[in-house]
């Protein structure tokens, strides 16, 4: 796990748009596993500022709200069409985003892992955090092997989103998401997290124990994992000193 602290959102964020910009120049048809929510509208735009070609890209959600149309400004559709897909020159048949209104929500999630795998794995995956430590929707105690499936969330989940929707009452109980199985399978995984209110979740999830309390403290056993962070959310990181020492010594060819 490589720890880049920088010091604001935009200056991390950077970071991680290079990775991914990276990414693509070495593989243009590369599968990329995408996030939503506040934390990577920043990314999104930067990457949109980079005018990447996106043609043979392929893309699969985290997540979705299970019950509210597609076309609601809170699903993670619109989200994604608004934030990205709409800017970009990615095929609508490479996006893959799980659906929340299917009639038989076990059926569909199996056939989404199964789509996972045909398109060959995720490449990279785009992770946030949550206050409690949740990646995707995997709550905490959620199964450190779970797969796609449908999960409640909790209350703090509900009230964290409710800015979103205007009101607690307004966030789905349900939704369907990546399981953390399905998340430590892809070959690379990116978290981002900014701000003071992130900073426990990630100081557990960094330097704490592996427990599904913490869900995203799993991906200490994940081969490739960079976390980008600023100042404020690596505030309770009781090594930051060495992971900024770390990542200012890197040899060039290995900086981006």
């Amino acid at each position: 796990m490589e720890i880049i602290i920088q010091p604001t959102p935009e200056e991390a964020t950077g970071v991680a748009a290079r990775i991914i910009a990276r990414l693509l120049a070495e593989k243009p048809d590369a599968v990329l596993g995408l996030a939503t929510g506040s934390t990577p509208v920043l990314l999104y735009r930067e990457l949109i500022a980079m005018d990447l070609d996106w043609s043979h890209v392929t893309t699969f959600n985290l997540d979705e709200y299970i019950g509210i149309p597609r076309e609601h400004p809170q699903s993670y559709h619109s989200f994604m069409t608004d934030n990205l897909f709409r800017h970009i020159n990615i095929s609508p048949s490479h996006i893959h985003i799980p659906d929340g209104n299917a009639t038989d929500i076990p059926a569909s999630c199996a056939d989404y892992e199964k789509r996972i795998a045909a398109a060959g794995g995720i490449d990279l995956q785009i992770l946030g955090i949550g206050t409690d430590g949740h990646i995707g929707f995997n709550e905490p105690t959620s199964s450190l092997a779970s797969r796609t499936r449908i999960k409640t969330l909790t209350r703090q989940t509900r009230i964290d989103n409710a800015r979103f929707f205007g009101s607690e009452e307004d966030v789905p109980h349900h939704v369907v998401t990546m399981g953390i199985g399905t998340i430590m399978e892809a070959r690379q995984n990116l978290l981002l997290a900014f701000g003071p209110g992130k900073a426990r979740a990630i100081a557990e999830a960094v330097e704490g124990p592996v427990t599904s309390l913490n869900p995203a403290s799993v991906l200490q056993m994940h081969p490739t994992v960079k976390v980008c962070l600023d100042e404020p959310a690596a505030s309770q990181l009781s090594r930051a000193d060495y992971y900024r020492w770390v990542y200012e010594s890197k040899p060039g060819w290995q900086t981006f």
